[in-house]
């Protein structure tokens, strides 16, 4: 049987367990942003049982399995997440907000939280649409130069923990949005009377959190220490 130890990080628990994201997301453990807390720290946060959360997670994580995404090199990571996650977000973004604009017309005076909604999910996509932009036309690249290099580089921003210090900042605000998100749609339950659009868009929305949960915890956890220690490693050779 798995064993879980508290002790793991929420980080390696991800990249160790494909079936573990969704429990986390369930049990409201932050592994993107604070994948770097263990198991325990986080629970306590949360005020859960590390002990009984452990054993809970352990009964649903099924058989080790490493995330093919922490044997990728930095250059194949970035290629994956810009065919996997960028371009779901490019795809959602205006699907979500169409949805999020008919269910407001439709329902908006008996549910005005629609309002709120829909300046939420905005806000979100003026944030991502710019950091995905820089990711694919500035970073990426940058980071595809750094894996073929055989010395020391130099870039226009310096060393590349400046930009992705830049993309970390923007990872947190966009985790604010996405809290602030689930408590306006209470958890993403649609009311009583809401019609199948109303259904649709909360669905959409709630993937649309674990999708870019998901994301984030792969370049914050995986793809940017990998290449901070790249980087190093190609400094530290060129002395």
């Amino acid at each position: 049987m798995t064993t879980i130890d508290i002790n793991n990080t929420l980080a390696e628990l991800v990249d160790s367990y494909p079936r573990l994201p969704r429990e986390l997301e369930r049990l409201g453990l932050d592994y993107c942003c604070g994948g770097a807390r263990s198991l325990a720290e986080a629970c306590t946060a949360r005020g859960l049982d590390p002990a009984a959360t452990a054993t809970a997670l352990a009964e649903l994580a099924g058989e080790r399995e490493e995330a093919e995404w922490t044997s990728m090199s930095i250059a194949e990571l970035c290629d994956h997440l810009v065919a996997t996650h960028h371009r779901y977000l490019w795809d959602e973004m205006p699907r979500i907000t169409a949805l999020i604009d008919k269910i407001r017309t439709v329902h908006g005076e008996r549910h005005p939280e629609l309002e709120s909604i829909a300046r939420c999910f905005a806000e979100l996509v003026a944030d991502l649409e710019p950091h995905l932009m820089k990711e694919e036309r500035i970073l990426f690249p940058m980071v595809h130069e750094l894996e073929s290099a055989t010395g020391a580089t130099s870039f226009h921003c310096g060393s590349l923990r400046n930009p992705i210090s830049v993309m970390l900042t923007e990872h947190d605000r966009v985790g604010e949005l996405l809290e602030q998100m689930r408590r306006l749609t209470a958890d993403y339950q649609p009311p009583a009377d809401g019609c199948g659009s109303y259904v649709a868009c909360f669905t959409a929305l709630e993937e649309f959190e674990a999708d870019t949960h998901l994301h984030v915890h792969k370049e914050h956890n995986v793809l940017f220490p990998k290449v901070v220690a790249r980087e190093a490693e190609l400094a530290g050779a060129g002395q």
